[in-house]
């Protein structure tokens, strides 16, 4: 079930949402609509995290594949083309979310179920209502625009 359209993360924004997650070497990273792979390369490639991204549609996971071997990330990064409903998340350490507010709803139930206590979740833009995020942050993407134009937000099971 498509729930949310794609639209990729700037990499300097995965960057600061995997530093705000404390995302560490070895830990299990999660990204429930991977899109074109880029977080899921970035935790790997610079955090030197196992990553996992779960993508519905075939031609961005295809993509996302390709990226993860040009890139010889074959062992670190696994693409799974399917539905993230499908797909068992519990073995997570982080997991990365840029959907929408109503599609973090509709995420919410399988976090909560799945998840084991202490998991981070951090979302770009949009809450998971009814959750107490630990951290807020305003992200400026482009220091010239002298704004934060982006939200970053960071869970932890409890």
């Amino acid at each position: 079930m498509l729930i949310s359209p794609f639209v990729a993360s700037p990499e300097s924004v995965i960057r600061r949402l995997l530093t705000m997650a404390e995302l560490k070497p070895g830990e299990i990273f999660v990204d429930l609509g991977a899109g074109d792979g880029r977080p899921a390369v970035i935790a790997a490639k610079e955090f030197g995290a196992v990553a996992i991204g779960i993508e519905i549609r075939e031609d961005l996971a295809k993509q996302a594949m390709r990226r993860v071997s040009e890139l010889g990330l074959q062992d670190r990064v696994k693409i799974i083309n399917d539905d993230l409903f499908n797909v068992d998340i519990s073995m997570a350490d982080v997991v990365y979310l840029y959907l929408t507010t109503s599609a973090n709803e509709k995420v919410k139930p399988k976090l909560e179920s799945e998840l084991r206590k202490g998991t981070r979740v951090v979302s770009h833009d949009y809450e998971i209502m009814g959750w107490r995020p630990i951290k807020v942050e305003k992200f400026c993407e482009n220091q010239f625009l002298g704004f934060p134009t982006h939200t970053l937000y960071l869970y932890r099971k409890i």
